[in-house]
């Protein structure tokens, strides 16, 4: 059997528990982000899109941070868009902030009609750095 375990930031917020689902599930070395959106603590979305955006990456640094990962550790990266063309300025801005430089994760981005009243939302697979690995096992 496969193990499963589930990740979650210190500061979950009310759409796992609403929706029954896990920030992120850990199995070996690797981490399965659900995908994480622009939402409040409360679980409302954040109203203006560059926020939204901002905030979507906030919430999964911290789910990434509560299994001991960071951007750097990202291998696989799914964006989804209510409106690509609109918002690809926009995001491109927040993602160079986020990855300055080489070498970059995959990237692949979906146009979509419905997000849950979200118009962004990122979901990434990664793996689980060697130290934390250790950490866990000592």
């Amino acid at each position: 059997m496969i193990s499963r375990e589930p990740v979650f930031p210190a500061n979950r917020h009310a759409l796992y528990e609403q929706h029954g689902y896990s920030a992120a599930i850990r199995s070996g070395d690797m981490l399965f982000v659900s995908g994480q959106v622009g939402s409040r603590a409360d679980g409302t979305p954040e109203p203006d899109f560059a926020a939204q955006v901002q905030l979507a990456f906030d919430n999964l640094a911290a789910t990434l941070a509560a299994a001991g990962c960071t951007f750097d550790d990202l291998l696989d990266v799914t964006t989804f868009h209510t409106d690509p063309e609109k918002q690809f300025p926009t995001i491109m801005q927040i993602k160079q902030a986020i990855f300055p430089a080489p070498p970059y994760p995959n990237w692949t981005a979906v146009g979509v009609n419905w997000l849950a009243g979200f118009d962004f939302e990122i979901k990434v697979i990664a793996r689980i750095p060697p130290v934390v690995q250790q950490a866990e096992n000592a």
